[in-house]
């Protein structure tokens, strides 16, 4: 195991030698390549719709289904038969930020679509009794990643279906691609500032898109990072690099991935109480980075999934590699986000080189 161990090392290095972007923690917009442009669609008008009609498709708000950085969601039917998903501005202390954050994101997201994004719909901005401020988006059927990681009703090996490291690792490829074309092939480079698993959908056929862009931010492609007003994020993913410096880059949404990355293997929340009665909180990063340099990666993997087979365990050594240099505390050790696509893809195929030769 060592010795693999330290050729899967090797093989991540040689990588980043070759790779001009990475040692740079700054957001750069390369150019246009073949395999990141197959994923976007073309631009297309947003929908303005009425809060009666909002109303109608969500049963006057009766169809809650979760909450995001500043609104709760509602599941909704539209007129035309399409389901979606409605967030809705919450009234009060938080209006004034959420106001400023959605017209931002409304104002490239008519330009931003691709595979890997949850895709805004419409919106509503009416000013009746009290203003209302609503966004539509496409419904994801299968709810969030964190739930079927995490779900304690999730502990029987047949209760879903991402208990396959293929599956895991596709879902994990597909989160990096979404993020990959917000920090490299947006119209303006965003930076997400929110990646967790709560903020990663699947849709009807478990294709995985990032979603909740209430804590998003223009990036700039000059060589430092820049300071917005206050730190931002979900306790458990946010770079500690960020959280100390106060100085945001791409690589924040790195090292956020990386905890999905840690999850996704471990089967474990980003902070969890390490014992069978509870006991003392740890860290996702704390609990698996020892192992994975000790080369023990099988103690700390999700045991509904099992130990990876013989034709399975590079795949998820790679993944495992790369998650171990996407939490590094210096934002200028950890991979860019198309260094990481490419490590995920190269496990994907492994696995599918292996289906082939059974």
């Amino acid at each position: 195991m060592g010795t693999r161990n330290q050729r899967m090392e090797h093989k991540f290095n040689s990588r980043r030698e070759r790779s001009p972007s990475r040692g740079s923690s700054t957001i750069r917009r390369p150019r246009r390549s073949r395999t990141s442009s197959k994923h976007a669609d073309s631009a297309e008008e947003l929908t303005e719709f009425t809060l009666a009609e909002l109303l109608a498709a969500t049963n006057e708000f009766s169809n809650k289904i979760g909450a995001g950085s500043f609104g709760s969601v509602y599941r909704g039917k539209l007129l035309d038969g399409r389901e979606v998903a409605i967030k809705r501005g919450n009234v009060g202390q938080q209006m004034a930020r959420y106001q400023y954050t959605e017209s931002a994101f409304k104002s490239f997201s008519s330009r931003l679509h691709h595979k890997h994004l949850v895709r805004l719909v419409g919106y509503c901005e009416e000013e009746e009794e009290e203003e209302e401020r609503l966004l539509v988006y496409e419904y994801m059927k299968n709810g969030a990643l964190y739930d079927h990681l995490h779900d304690k009703n999730n502990v029987e090996k047949s209760s879903s279906f991402l208990n396959s490291w293929k599956i895991r690792i596709k879902i994990a490829l597909d989160a990096a691609r979404g993020i990959e074309h917000l920090h490299n092939y947006a119209v303006q480079p965003i930076i997400h500032r929110d990646i967790k698993s709560s903020n990663i959908l699947l849709d009807s056929n478990w294709t995985a898109k990032v979603t909740d862009f209430g804590l998003s931010l223009l990036g700039s492609e000059s060589d430092s990072g820049f300071q917005p007003m206050r730190v931002a994020g979900t306790v458990g993913y946010i770079d500690p690099e960020y959280y100390r410096l106060n100085v945001l880059t791409a690589k924040s949404d790195v090292y956020g991935l990386g905890v999905v990355l840690l999850e996704i293997l471990t089967g474990k929340r980003a902070i969890f109480k390490n014992g069978q009665d509870g006991g003392t909180p740890i860290h996702v990063v704390d609990f698996a980075v020892p192992a994975i340099m000790a080369g023990e990666l099988a103690k700390i993997l999700d045991q509904r999934v099992g130990l990876p087979e013989l034709n399975e365990a590079e795949a998820v050594e790679l993944v495992a590699y790369t998650a171990m240099h996407c939490v590094n505390v210096e934002g200028k050790e950890r991979p860019s986000m198309t260094d990481v696509v490419a490590n995920l893809e190269r496990a994907l195929t492994l696995l599918n080189q292996e289906l082939l030769h059974d």
